[in-house]
Parts: structure tokens; C-alpha cells; sequence
């Protein structure tokens, strides 16, 4: 008998999707940062898809310097509680309803000669970028974080020495803007906006913007 087909359909996230100058990839307008999430857990196969997606990325000389402790609430209670400890109150405080948190890390030498390597924490960046382009495409969302403490994560998973912490970020299922306190529900709803292009892309040489603009949304 001929193998079966099973096929899978994922429900996108639209909810506060991004305007853009030009045509880019959905996914990547529907990219975004929730603090709502349900409790739906995230399946250990979806898990090893974002994490391969990680894994796709570029990076200099090949190093693929990135590295990964995950904690799940599901699977791994433990890990995520330390996890959860090492981030800021204000960020503790909603992200607990997430099913499963992230630590981002970096090698910071080259494994081939051991020099350092400088573009580390670059190549780390773009693996989680990767991630969560990934993981917006398969209907689940990452909100990425600087509000913790790396020498409390060090410490916690006895990371060594050659090893830093770069970010924290959730994973899981966005939820129900109405569930969050009245301050966070503004921010999840506020217009996503970007700088226009002319502020960034700079071909030919570089030039004298008359202004930089720093009040644009950060989702």
C-alpha cells in the first residue's frame, strides 16, 4: 500500500500584524512579541523544528557558536523555574503563563584555533531570528528579553566559563490580550511600526540624516 499522507494546518497569528513599505514574507510581519500566551504546551516535535531552524542559520567560519538551555513546563519543570528566577520582576510577572522559556548562549572562541570570536553573539542573534520566523510560521511566538540576570543563569546551569548568556525568550501559543493587566494589554495592541527605509539603508556612502526617530514601537 502507498505510504499516508498526513498533512498539518497551522493557524496563523494575525493579530497586530505589521505594515511594511514593501512586500516581504508573512511570516515575517506576523513575527512579534506577545506577553499573552495559553497554556497549550509545545510539543517536543515542534521544539526540535524551531531549534533545527536555529540550526540553519549563518555564522562566521561555521562555528554555529549558539547554544540552548530550554526549560519547559511541561517536560522540564525544574529548568524552566530556573529559568523563570533568573528574569527581572516585571518580566516574571507575565511571563509564567508561558509554556516554555529559553536561554540563548555564546561561545566565545573559535573551536578551530580557540582565537576569540567576535561575532559570537552576531551569529547567535541571527539563529534566534531564524527561530522565530520558524516558529511564527508554525503559529507559535517568541518574545525575547535583556530584563535578566546572566550571572544568576551562569550560575543556575553551571555554564562554563568560555560560555556567555545573550537573551532569554518564551515560546508558545499567543493568548488572550484581555487576560494581561490593563498597562501590558495597551502595549501588546499599540501600532506595530518600523523606521522607513530611507533611515536605515544608507546606499552609496553614509549620510546626515536630519533626525534619527527612537519612538517607534519595539514590537
Amino acid at each position: 500500500m502507498p505510504p499516508t499522507l498526513i498533512f498539518f494546518f497551522v493557524m496563523s497569528d494575525t493579530t497586530n500584524v505589521l505594515p511594511t513599505e514593501f512586500p516581504i514574507l508573512p511570516q515575517l510581519t506576523q513575527r512579534r512579541s506577545p506577553r499573552a500566551y495559553t497554556s497549550q504546551p509545545v510539543s517536543a516535535e515542534t521544539l526540535q523544528q524551531l531549534f533545527t531552524a536555529a540550526g540553519s542559520a549563518a555564522s562566521c567560519f561555521g562555528e554555529q557558536p549558539w547554544r540552548f538551555i530550554v526549560g519547559s513546563q511541561a517536560s522540564s519543570p525544574e529548568a524552566y523555574q530556573k529559568i523563570l528566577g533568573t528574569l527581572a520582576e516585571f518580566n516574571q510577572a507575565w511571563v509564567k503563563k508561558a509554556p516554555v522559556l529559553a536561554l540563548s548562549l555564546a561561545k566565545t572562541t573559535f573551536s578551530h584555533d580557540g582565537n576569540p570570536n567576535s561575532w559570537g553573539r552576531h551569529d547567535v542573534g541571527q539563529a534566534v531570528a531564524t527561530l522565530a520566523i520558524q516558529a511564527a510560521e508554525l503559529g507559535v511566538q517568541v518574545h525575547q528579553m535583556a530584563g535578566f540576570s546572566a550571572e544568576a543563569a551562569c550560575a543556575a546551569f553551571q555554564v562554563p566559563a568560555e560560555y556567555e548568556v545573550v537573551s532569554v525568550f518564551t515560546i508558545g501559543y499567543p493568548g488572550e490580550v484581555e487576560a494581561l493587566p490593563e498597562p501590558l494589554q495597551q502595549r501588546e495592541l499599540a501600532p506595530r511600526t518600523r523606521k522607513p527605509l530611507a533611515e536605515f539603508m544608507f546606499e552609496g556612502g553614509w549620510p546626515q540624516p536630519e533626525e534619527e526617530r527612537y519612538d517607534q514601537a519595539p514590537v
